[in-house]
C-alpha cells in the first residue's frame, strides 16, 4: 500500500521558497500548521491573502503601502528636506523601527528600474540632503556615483550612513572594505 503525502509535500516545498527556510524548518512548520495548530495556519493563510490583496508600492517613495501614498509620505510632520535612499522597501521598515530618522525615503530597487525623472522631482521639491543608506559594496558605490551624476546641478548635499567596524567584532573578522572605510572615516576621540 502506497502512502501519499502529496499535499503535505507541496506545503513543505512552498515554505522552503521563503528566505532562510530550509527543508527541516519547512517540514517542522508544515507539521505544526497541519497537525498541531490548524487555527494558526488558517490565520496565517488569511493574513497572507489580505496582505497580497492590499499592499502595493507607494506612488512617491516606492515603499509598502495600503494606499496610493504610504503613511510616511503623507505625514506632513516629517522633515521634507531629508531624503534617504534605500535599496528596498524592507530597509524602510528597519530604519523606522528605531525611530531615529524623520525624513522621507526613496526606494532604489534596481538601477534598471530607477525612475530618474521621479527622483529629480522629489529632490526638486525642497530636498536639501540626500542620504544614501545602502549596503556597503563596490557595486553600491557605483550606484551612489550614478545617482549623484543624475542629480548633478541640483542644490543638494549628498551623505551616506556611517560605515566601518561593528561593535564587538575583532579586526581579524572584518572584511577589507569595511576596515578601509573605518580607517578613512575615523573620528577624533
Amino acid at each position: 500500500m502506497k502512502h501519499s503525502l502529496e499535499k503535505f509535500s507541496r506545503l513543505v516545498d512552498a515554505l522552503q521558497e521563503l528566505p532562510t527556510i530550509g527543508q527541516k524548518s519547512a517540514t517542522r512548520l508544515a507539521y505544526h500548521m497541519v497537525m498541531t495548530d490548524n487555527f494558526s495556519a488558517l490565520k496565517i493563510a488569511h493574513a497572507i491573502e489580505n496582505a497580497l490583496g492590499s499592499l502595493k508600492k507607494c506612488q512617491s517613495c516606492g515603499g509598502m503601502s495600503e494606499d496610493e501614498l504610504c503613511g510616511i509620505c503623507s505625514d506632513e510632520m516629517r522633515k521634507q528636506t531629508l531624503l534617504c535612499i534605500v535599496e528596498n522597501a524592507k530597509d524602510i521598515l528597519t530604519i523606522e523601527e528605531n525611530g531615529l530618522f524623520d525624513g522621507r525615503y526613496f526606494v532604489l530597487d534596481t538601477l534598471t528600474d530607477l525612475n530618474v525623472t521621479h527622483l529629480k522631482k522629489l529632490v526638486g521639491d525642497g530636498i536639501e540632503e540626500v542620504i544614501f543608506a545602502l549596503t556597503p559594496s563596490i557595486a553600491n558605490d557605483a550606484v551612489i556615483l550614478y545617482v549623484e551624476d543624475k542629480l548633478q546641478g541640483m542644490d543638494v548635499r549628498f551623505t551616506r550612513i556611517a560605515q566601518g567596524v561593528p561593535t564587538g567584532v575583532s579586526l581579524e573578522n572584518i572584511d577589507i572594505l569595511s576596515l578601509s572605510r573605518a580607517l578613512e572615516d575615523r573620528v577624533k576621540v
